[in-house]
């Protein structure tokens, strides 16, 4: 064999080789990726962030206001709170306190975009945000631009439930079994110039509509519901016993108008203890910071509807 053959096989005996590993290694990575995309249910337990104390669990009924944010860029690519990779690209959240995964409508109370996500992450840690929107999410409810929106999170209960059950029967899911719409689906540009399709008009009184049946829904469904005006209180609190309540109306008086309204809640009365009202967003930080720094770090922001006259 001359020499030419000799570093001809040669040659190729090693591109051959480079390609098998360069399969083998595209191969593992798929495989990763996959395993990393597994999800799993997570309620967790109690933890502490900044002084504040947050408590996960099934909460079959929660529905509540308040300000959405969104994350994107920072946090590409990484795992979230119950395993999956972060794709900012895809439909989904991050709350405090709901399980993982669960189904919630997310509405904007500010130009009536009513959304179905799939929460699968922890957060927001930032004072006065209820919950945490994908870059998506964000764009197809019109407020990536602004960064901030105030909302309705109302979870799905006959949704979540099921899923909650498939995945403790120890049912594997990973995020492309669940429906969702992911960035194979969807364009990557901004939705707030666009005209929204097939989208359908409902009343946001007393709640967002929740379908009767989890076949109806559809992480990343759309709908379009009705707006009123709204207005942003800082809650120090809710109390069981009004002495209570006045003593801490006492402590915030000096921050502006506070009082104490009644409140109806799992059959017995309590003593909300609020600010307000107050108009924009970036006001209602700056107050919730002043409160917290008081004494009263598990204090929120609400928002609330108002009638139209």
């Amino acid at each position: 064999m001359t020499i030419l053959k000799i570093i001809s096989v040669t040659v190729v005996g090693l591109m051959l080789s480079a390609c098998a590993e360069t399969q083998f290694l595209m191969h593992t990575a798929k495989r990763m990726k996959k395993e990393q995309q597994s999800t799993y249910y997570k309620v967790g337990n109690p933890y502490q962030i900044n002084g504040a104390w947050y408590y996960p669990a099934e909460n079959w009924s929660y529905d509540e206001t308040g300000v959405a944010s969104w994350y994107g860029p920072q946090f590409d690519g990484k795992l979230t709170a119950n395993g999956e990779t972060f794709d900012q690209w895809q439909v989904s959240a991050a709350h405090k306190t709901l399980p993982m995964p669960s189904i919630v409508r997310v509405t904007n109370l500010e130009n009536g975009r009513s959304l179905v996500v799939r929460v699968n992450d922890r957060g927001p840690y930032a004072r006065g945000r209820i919950i945490d929107m994908s870059r998506r999410a964000a764009q197809m409810l019109g407020f990536e631009g602004e960064g901030t929106a105030k909302v309705r999170v109302a979870i799905l209960a006959k949704e979540s439930r099921a899923l909650a059950e498939r995945l403790k029967s120890g049912e594997v899911l990973t995020a492309e079994d669940m429906p969702q719409i992911n960035s194979d689906n969807l364009s990557q540009e901004p939705v707030a110039s666009k005209t929204l399709e097939k989208v359908q008009v409902a009343s946001i009184e007393p709640a967002p509509q929740i379908p009767p049946t989890p076949n109806e829904v559809r992480v990343g469904d759309m709908t379009s519901v009705s707006v009123s005006p709204t207005k942003i209180y800082i809650q120090a609190g809710a109390f069981s016993d009004l002495n209570n309540a006045e003593r801490v109306l006492a402590n915030l008086e000096k921050l502006g108008n506070a009082t104490i309204s009644p409140v109806q809640s799992g059959g017995r009365e309590l003593f909300r203890v609020r600010l307000g009202p107050i108009s924009e967003v970036n006001e209602a930080d700056v107050l919730l910071e002043k409160v917290g720094n008081i004494g009263y770090p598990n204090a929120r922001t609400v928002v609330e509807e108002t009638a139209i006259n």
